[in-house]
């Protein structure tokens, strides 16, 4: 299990509440699972990670499965709307 941060953009942002939070996961899947129970109270949250793109240390995530993406400690997952640069 890794340690890292999620930082959101735009309306991943907005609708997160928070610009950046921390990780205690091993792959990306579990950090995105762990960051969806984190805002149940925050209903466009779920809704909005669902068109998001995701870079992982700076790398872009593409199509590959979530479950598939190792996380690195101290690593860095960036959350993208597709008006900054995400998912169309």
């Amino acid at each position: 299990m890794a340690s890292g941060t999620i930082r959101y953009w735009a309306a991943a942002k907005a609708a997160a509440g928070t610009a950046e939070e921390h990780y205690e996961a091993a792959t990306l899947a579990d950090a995105l699972d762990g960051a969806r129970e984190r805002h149940t109270g925050r209903p466009d949250f779920a809704r909005v990670l669902m068109r998001c793109s995701f870079l992982v240390d700076g790398d872009p995530v593409g199509k590959r499965e979530h479950d598939a993406v190792r996380l690195s400690e101290g690593g860095t997952v960036e959350v993208l709307p597709p008006f900054a640069g995400g998912a169309a």
